[in-house]
């Protein structure tokens, strides 16, 4: 297997982060090597400076354009089995109460053009989310909040890899008074609906199906890795998404020792959570400030704050360390260059 060509921000058990174009780096991994990439790219005409390659804003039919690059490439780098999960807000025309299409655009260009298939269409509703945009929602009290991303899973052919019994949601309370007495709650017999219900309806599963629409509130106020941003001067990343999306796709559609990819990591969620979950992982980002403070996530949340800050700034000065070395001493280990995907 072939090694990154760039030398890591920094490493971890599983994974390794990277800083540079996310269209080099995943140049640089070998063509179906990759199990899942779980990502959630600048929305378009929001932040653009801080991501795109060229300067100023661009139109939403740039944009499609500008994700296909990484599109293209993803497919390639996916195994067969593979999965590309890209979570895209919502926005609305310019200067009028109207929504905008380019998610869906980015839907079509994705299938029509290169080639994934649409393997379901998610979306997170995020109930903590403050009523926006505030022209329309706030002010004329003309729609209503936003407050629902689209998260489109893509795959390479129409049977990738997934197993829905690793993300079964916890029973409500009247499903469970129904699996201890089936017979007081319904009939086995066909409905209307066409449905037929047999008597193997009330066996205890572990859990539920899950449906599209997840609901996980965006609510962190004051986690490790915002109060180490806080201790070493960091900013945040502006646009985090909550642990509990990509872990629920991780679980979903790898398996341990899968390999997991992030082409706009930002603070690393997804690298996280995938090393909880036992997944290896690759983070690539164009800020190495935000990988900088992206590194603690993966390390002591204790440690002295004095060593946070020396982690951060001899990150910025290029030095390439193992998270396993921070327990509290702060010494930086240099470790080989790039990681084995």
């Amino acid at each position: 297997m072939s090694v990154i060509a760039e030398k890591p921000v920094y490493t971890s058990e599983l994974g390794a982060a990277y800083c540079g174009d996310s269209v080099k780096l995943l140049a640089m991994l070998p063509d179906e090597s990759v199990n899942l990439v779980m990502t959630s790219p600048p929305f378009a005409l929001q932040r653009e400076k801080e991501y795109l390659d060229r300067s100023g804003n661009r139109t939403q039919e740039d944009y499609v354009e500008w994700l296909a690059r990484f599109g293209e490439l993803v497919f390639r780098k996916l195994r067969p089995d593979g999965s590309f999960v890209i979570d895209i807000g919502g926005a609305y025309v310019k200067g009028a109460p109207e929504r905008a299409l380019y998610p869906f655009r980015v839907l079509l260009k994705f299938c029509d053009e290169l080639g994934f298939k649409l393997a379901q269409d998610f979306y997170w509703h995020n109930p903590a989310k403050l009523p926006s945009p505030i022209e329309w929602v706030n002010k004329r009290k003309l729609r209503a909040k936003d407050s629902v991303n689209t998260v489109w899973w893509f795959s390479k052919n129409a049977w990738p890899k997934a197993d829905v019994r690793k993300v079964l949601a916890p029973y409500s309370a009247r499903m469970k008074k129904l699996i201890q007495d089936p017979a007081a709650f319904y009939t086995p017999a066909k409905r209307p609906s066409g449905h037929d219900i047999a008597d193997t309806f009330g066996k205890d599963n572990g859990g539920a199906i899950p449906p599209n629409l997840l609901q996980i509130p965006n609510t962190e106020s004051n986690g490790p890795y915002l109060r180490a941003c806080k201790v070493v001067g960091a900013q945040q990343h502006p646009a985090r998404f909550p642990a509990k999306l990509p872990e629920f796709f991780i679980r979903f559609l790898t398996e341990p020792d899968d390999l997991v990819v992030d082409i706009f990591a930002g603070s690393n969620t997804t690298g996280a959570v995938a090393e909880a979950e036992r997944r290896r992982w690759l983070a690539f980002d164009v800020s190495l400030e935000y990988l900088a403070a992206s590194a603690f996530r993966f390390v002591d949340a204790d440690l002295p704050e004095g060593t946070m800050v020396e982690m951060y700034r001899a990150t910025l000065r290029g030095d390439t360390f193992d998270t396993r070395a921070f327990v509290g001493q702060g010494v930086l280990l240099e470790t080989p260059t790039g990681i084995r995907p």
